[in-house]
């Protein structure tokens, strides 16, 4: 695989950040991976890393190098992290039950394969276009779908941010999938946050992802979707990767996995921060015991 990857949480005008993001690849698969956490004071993080967090794990003990079945792995792999924040919220007798979007990608012999709950999206650009996107499980998405909004209109609506489907919570997630998708030279798979699309529209984002330089432009949109989101901006989380092979066509790369042993992988995974950053309000030692409680929920629901 010849591939350039980038990827860039950043906590907008919230107190805390509840998007975590991670990407993991093996010589033969990638595995691309965000979640936009929902409930109260640390909750929204904790679902996030979990559905993040258990996602990566599985990846990194099936693609040995590769996935058998890619769909498979993505239908279990949600639901397994959907029965994972549950657990984590029944032991615990949470008022507020954490809950996530989720959005999730792998990419093996040339083809993607996605899955999503919610409205953090992927989309896939191909030069200055947009050729998809995953549809979002919201109300405003429905009136679109219906002609009762325009997706201009639909930026700005209200109720823009209210969904019918995540992981965790009271209800089984609806999880969408797309099909095999082949995969050109030069294609840009970008999953993002509502914090990072919402501001900036699909023909901003086709624009400015146009070079496929993933690594200039994501700082730079960033800085864009800041900027318009204003003072009521969210969270905002990205990772976009520059796809350098195709069927019919060869490029040089920012990472090339042909040399990577048969059961080694390479994971860049958001977690949290020790000593202040994302979660200012957390000590060293709630940190801590995070991390063991996510990792406890995880494993009850690993194979």
């Amino acid at each position: 695989m010849k591939f350039t990857i980038y990827q860039e949480s950043r906590i907008g005008r919230r107190r805390n950040n509840q998007d975590r993001i991670a990407h993991c690849y093996s010589r033969d698969a990638l595995l691309t991976v965000l979640a936009d956490g929902m409930g109260g004071h640390l909750h929204g993080e904790i679902a996030a890393q979990i559905a993040v967090q258990y996602l990566t794990e599985a990846f990194q003990r099936e693609a040995k190098p590769r996935l058998d079945d890619p769909f498979r792995f993505l239908a279990s792999g949600l639901e397994n992290a959907h029965y994972a924040i549950v657990g984590y919220t029944d032991e615990r007798n949470l008022p507020d039950a954490p809950r996530t979007t989720c959005v999730v990608c792998v990419i093996q012999d040339n083809i993607a394969y996605w899955a999503h709950a919610g409205d953090s999206r992927l989309y896939l650009l191909r030069g200055d276009r947009v050729v998809t996107r995953t549809r979002d499980h919201s109300r405003v998405q429905m009136m679109v779908d219906d002609g009762v909004l325009t997706e201009h209109e639909a930026l700005r609506h209200p109720a823009r941010n209210r969904v019918f489907s995540c992981l965790g919570g009271d209800v089984a997630p609806q999880i969408d999938f797309s099909r095999r998708t082949p995969l050109k030279a030069g294609d840009v798979i970008l999953l993002c946050t509502d914090g990072f699309w919402a501001p900036l529209g699909n023909e901003a984002l086709a624009r400015g992802y146009a070079t496929g330089d993933v690594t200039a432009a994501t700082p730079a949109m960033m800085d864009c979707a800041e900027a318009s989101a204003g003072e009521s901006g969210d969270n905002l989380s990205v990772v976009a990767v520059h796809w350098q092979e195709g069927y019919d066509e060869d490029a040089a790369s920012g990472v090339a996995t042909e040399t990577m042993p048969l059961d080694a992988h390479t994971t860049q995974m958001q977690g949290f921060s020790k000593g202040g950053g994302a979660e200012p309000d957390l000590t060293e030692d709630d940190i801590e015991r995070a991390i063991a409680e996510i990792q406890n929920a995880i494993n009850k629901y690993s194979k």
